[in-house]
């Protein structure tokens, strides 16, 4: 096997993580999944499945994933997602890079594409991010941002790209998405208030139909028929909700002051 530790961050992924941690098997005898309080069973499939399972609390998005990078036994790293699948032929491509010793590069972007329900493989036109997710750690850690979860990487770091496209499955169903989508809205309005950070009142009124019409048309979500409609307005409320949050926030801390003061 590749010297290749891979981790997975989780929570209540009962229905998911088999089939990821299953897809990855044969590329490495480190794999670790970090979990941050699962009540559905995530953990016994996981460990069932070969892998390691570590318990953290939830930090957020970027410490969560630095705390795995901690826990891994090799210097290369690749991580997923719980609802990430890694097909046959990426998973080729990858052990192949480490057939003569270490990869030509640092680190590797990797295509991410959503697959929805109803669909066996990434639409033709999906949306896609190309993060870095195969990296050297010795080259780059994750950023600690509660609500971004990104490498940071050294500047003099090589960067490949692979060919291959993970199937991101990211939604269970429009309800599951919503709710998350809720949740992550509170991170970042969290986080906007850390790094006071303002929106201005502008935003409630552009969110919904700009973030609307970048979801719809920006990423191509026209092309995927009724459910891209529905995932889009989706997108759209959360974004909206993002600031709604923050001015609400906002509203409160004012009219705390105005009652201390008066």
């Amino acid at each position: 096997m590749p010297p290749l530790s891979i981790f997975i961050i989780a929570r209540d992924e009962a229905d998911r993580i088999g089939r990821t941690i299953a897809a990855v098997r044969e590329l490495s005898d480190d794999i670790i999944v970090i979990d941050s309080g699962s009540t559905d069973g995530t953990q016994t499939i996981a460990e069932q499945c070969g892998a390691r399972v570590i318990f953290n609390p939830w930090p957020g998005y970027g410490q969560q994933k630095r705390f795995g990078e901690d826990q891994c036994r090799y210097t290369w790293l690749l991580n997923l997602d719980a609802d990430e699948v890694v097909p046959r032929d990426m998973a080729v491509e990858i052990a192949g890079l480490f057939a003569h010793g270490d990869p030509p590069a640092d680190a590797y972007r990797t295509r991410i594409a959503e697959i929805f329900p109803g669909e066996r493989a990434p639409h033709r036109f999906a949306y896609a991010l190309s993060p870095v997710r195969l990296y050297r750690k010795d080259k780059g850690r994750y950023s600690p941002s509660p609500v971004h979860d990104r490498v940071d990487l050294s500047p003099d770091a090589r960067i490949g790209r692979l060919k291959g496209t993970v199937h991101h499955y990211s939604v269970r169903s429009l309800g599951e998405q919503m709710a998350k989508l809720n949740n992550y809205s509170d991170a970042q309005a969290d986080d906007l208030d850390k790094r006071g950070e303002t929106l201005s009142a502008f935003r409630l009124v552009a969110e919904f139909p700009a973030n609307f019409i970048k979801a719809y048309i920006g990423r191509r979500h026209a092309l995927r028929g009724v459910y891209g409609f529905m995932t889009a307005m989706n997108y759209a409320f959360y974004r909206y909700l993002r600031a709604a949050k923050h001015w609400e926030r906002r509203l409160k801390r004012h009219s705390d002051r105005d009652a201390r003061n008066g």
